[in-house]
Formats: C-alpha cells, sequence, structure tokens
C-alpha cells in the first residue's frame, strides 16, 4: 500500500455532529411547505449528498423542491451556531495527524461557507488545507470528482489520501478516487450499509481512526 500523505475528511456525522440539527431541519420544511412531515428514515436516508438533490425525494415538483430548500436553510441557518459540536476525541485526533505529518482538508456536501463557518466556530479550520463543498465543482459525492479536487488542492495524488466519511456515498466517492477509505461509525449510517461499499477500515470512534491512519504513514 502506498504511504499516506493526506486525509480528507466528510463534515457532517464525521468530524461535526449534526444529526439532530438537520433532521430538526427537515422536519419543519417538510411541515411548513408539505403541510406534514416524513418518517424519519425518508428524511435522513440521503444525508451526505447536496441538499437540492435531497428534496428530489419529497416532492417531484421543482417549486415546491426550492420551497423546502429555502425552509430547510432559513431554519438550519438561525439554529446551526447553538447546535453544532465537535464528537468527542476530534481535536485532540486533528492534533495527532498534524503532527504526524498528514495534510488535511474537508470534502463536504454542505455548501462551503457554512462549512467553514462551523469549523471556524468549532474552532479546529486550522487543521485544514483546503475545503470542497457543494458549491466547489460540477458534481457530488458519490461522484468522485469532489474528492479528487481536495487532493489536487492539497497537491497531493489521491492514492496518497485517506478518505474519511460516514455515509455509503463517501465510500463510493473516495475509493472511486483512489483513495484508502475508513468509514466512521459514529455518524448517520448504520455499520451495514457502509460496509456495502467495502471501506478499507471500519472505526468505531475517533481515536480508532488515528490510530490506523498513523500506521500508514
Amino acid at each position: 500500500m502506498t504511504a499516506l500523505r493526506a486525509i480528507l475528511f466528510d463534515n457532517d456525522g464525521t468530524l461535526v455532529d449534526t444529526h439532530d440539527l438537520l433532521l430538526a431541519s427537515f422536519r419543519h420544511a417538510t411541515q411548513e411547505v408539505l403541510g406534514h412531515t416524513l418518517p424519519d428514515e425518508v428524511l435522513m436516508a440521503k444525508v451526505g449528498q447536496p441538499l437540492a438533490v435531497q428534496m428530489r425525494d419529497f416532492s417531484d415538483e421543482p417549486e415546491v423542491q426550492d420551497a423546502l430548500l429555502r425552509s430547510y436553510r432559513a431554519y438550519n441557518h438561525d439554529k446551526h451556531d447553538s447546535a453544532v459540536r465537535l464528537f468527542p476525541g476530534v481535536r485532540e485526533g486533528l492534533e495527532r495527524l498534524q503532527d504526524a505529518g498528514f495534510a488535511m482538508g474537508v470534502v463536504t456536501s454542505k455548501m462551503s461557507p457554512l462549512a467553514k463557518h462551523g469549523l471556524e466556530i468549532l474552532g479546529v479550520s486550522e487543521f485544514f488545507g483546503c475545503l470542497v463543498g457543494a458549491d466547489s465543482c460540477e458534481h457530488h459525492k458519490p461522484h468522485p470528482e469532489p474528492v479528487e479536487l481536495g487532493a489536487k488542492l492539497l497537491g497531493i495524488n489521491p492514492s496518497e489520501c485517506a478518505f474519511v466519511g460516514d455515509s455509503p456515498f463517501d465510500m463510493h466517492a473516495g475509493r472511486e478516487a483512489g483513495c484508502v477509505t475508513a468509514a466512521a461509525l459514529w455518524g448517520m449510517f448504520p455499520e451495514a450499509r457502509l460496509r456495502t461499499e467495502s471501506p478499507a477500515y471500519v472505526c468505531a470512534t475517533f481515536d480508532e481512526l488515528v490510530d490506523a491512519l498513523v500506521t500508514l504513514r
């Protein structure tokens, strides 16, 4: 296996715990626009892909999809700063990875300004040399383009990168880009669903993830 020089992370569900905020935002938007909410498993089924893609599951009408998107964003942005937090061990783990000499970046399906803002208020933006968001490229996870762009921005071949995420879309994108993939079990998708994408590593905690990655340096 090629020695790793860089690590790319998904954001929501991997670095930042936004589960409750995302679910509340989906519930609010569907209730406000559709007049009813949907089962939680339907609302959360495509977390990890851009919001515009997710809204297509809730309505076939473009104007309704747009209204859902506006309602979601208004609620989400209003609650964001008080609702987001780092997962346990993230800051300490990022410090260990930095000390080990890894370059690091974020590849998220969130719009980049909000993702950047979240990392700043949580005090970890300093660790990342790039941030690729839904507004950064044409294609989105599970397409490999965002991961490839993240590696390019760090100046490192994807084969020398690990991609860490909590969704099957992350695992698919990372694998297709040529990265080593690591599945985060503390996120939003169950282990069985993640294993369908054959990640190289499946980690129960951020500490376990860091232990695995430093051996590949």
